[in-house]
């Protein structure tokens, strides 16, 4: 004999304090997960297993209507007993298919005391788990008009059907599962449209950057070719340090490139720091020539030596170095690079420039990936990369002006070793 009731409407009358106390208190710390907790799919197995604990449930489980196939398929499915994950694995029910697609097709309660009796009951479910369905209580999730999902108790604790009370607590629940899914859907709309937008801008970004440069290459791949057939080295002279420095300006993209995409634990050893700061120096030395630039260094305020990776610190310093020459004045621009140790040991190195120093609002952004005031002449890709060295470090990069407004000092502070992972103040933005 099958008995079965679609959206009882005898509300909570008879119901006991201590009962409705009980689901007062499971509808509070519902509510607090969905405020506190950021992961969506633990937050939905939460709502499922106080929804089950509430109803003296068996079994529960949560499905999600795809709207483009006309389907609702399992998204949480908990239970002591059977495979429920094999739900999650193998069904798919059509809309009016099984007691599940009855509750969305009507969007009300459908309560069924002998699940094995009711001619709507999908028994590929209970294959596919090894778990026997005796009673069910399904209840659809909408939300502002539209079906989101259904939400199912299973087998009621000690026998018989489910009872007003489960009923009106999981309609309380399957809102507020509903809004939690709605709410999560839109977020994720946002960040993905957000996310690709960025990823549009940062794309568009390298590759007009890089056609740029290969652009220049292709010129002195031609004047090279022009030169080495008419046997002019002179012209050869000046054309083969530009084709070099458009080759090395790619190869920096790419390195800075890998450098912030891949998590990495600095391989920390003794660096020779002068020598470091010449080999940054002899990078670009063809630049600093072409454009007059003076440069200084100055690493008498060192009293210990620094441990760290040197291939990190050389990254770090190269991004600094460009960003100051291309910041200073073609002609009569000046780069200083400075080094010291302060009295907790933290080594300090600033590279500053000439320029027209960095206004504050640029201040706030410099560090962040593909910010970047040049243009189609930069990436935006450096200073954050030097940020992220600076980070795998234990320290940081800030930048000041100088006192006249003019000119800025980028500092890199690596603390010791010992001192990793302490002293990490927050950047503080540049140009």
């Amino acid at each position: 004999m099958t008995s079965q009731t679609d959206h009882t409407t005898s509300g909570f009358a008879g119901v006991s304090p201590p009962e409705m106390q009980r689901i007062v208190d499971a509808l509070y710390r519902v509510h607090r997960l969905i405020a506190a907790m950021t992961d969506h799919d633990t937050l939905l197995e939460r709502i499922m297993e106080e929804s089950k604990a509430v109803a003296n449930a068996e079994a529960g489980s949560l499905l999600l209507y795809d709207a483009e196939k006309e389907e609702l398929y399992f998204r949480v499915a908990l239970g002591e007993r059977g495979d429920q994950q094999a739900l999650k694995r193998e069904i798919r029910l059509k809309l009016n298919e099984g007691i599940a697609g009855a509750a969305a097709v009507s969007r009300s309660a459908v309560n069924v005391e002998d699940a094995q009796e009711d001619p709507r009951f999908f028994r590929q479910a209970d294959e596919a788990t090894q778990f026997q369905t005796r009673s069910l209580l399904a209840v659809p999730m909408i939300d502002r008009g539209d079906l989101v999902g259904v939400i199912e108790v299973i087998n009621k604790e000690g026998g018989g059907p489910f009872t007003s009370l489960d009923i009106r607590a999981m309609e309380m629940f399957a809102a507020l599962a509903a809004t939690s899914i709605v709410n999560a859907r839109l977020i994720e709309d946002n960040l993905r449209a957000e996310r690709l937008a960025a990823i549009g801008q940062a794309v568009a970004g390298l590759a007009h950057y890089t056609k740029n440069l290969v652009t220049g290459m292709m010129s002195s791949v031609d004047v090279i070719s022009q030169s080495l057939e008419m046997n002019r080295t002179d012209v050869l002279e000046k054309t083969w340090p530009i084709f070099r420095r458009s080759a090395r300006r790619i190869s920096d993209v790419v390195e800075d490139m890998l450098a912030y995409s891949k998590p990495r634990r600095p391989q920390r050893e003794i660096c020779d720091l002068a020598r470091i700061i010449e080999d940054v120096r002899d990078t670009y030395w063809s630049l600093t020539v072409q454009q007059n630039f003076q440069f200084e260094s100055d690493l008498d305020g060192l009293s210990a030596p620094l441990y760290a990776d040197p291939k990190g610190v050389y990254r770090a310093l190269l991004n600094l170095f460009v960003n100051a020459t291309e910041a200073a004045p073609k002609e009569g621009g000046k780069v200083t690079v400075r080094a010291w140790t302060d009295g907790a040991r933290n080594t300090l190195i600033e590279v500053s420039d000439n320029g027209p120093g960095a206004p504050p609002d640029i201040q706030e952004k410099i560090f962040e990936p593909f910010y970047s005031t040049k243009g189609s002449g930069g990436t935006g890709l450096g200073l954050a990369v030097t940020s992220k060295i600076a980070s795998e470090h234990g320290g940081h990069v800030t930048v000041e002006n100088g006192p006249d407004g003019t000119g800025a000092a980028f500092r890199l502070t690596i603390p010791p070793p010992d001192m990793e992972g302490g002293d990490t103040a927050p950047n503080k933005g540049a140009r």
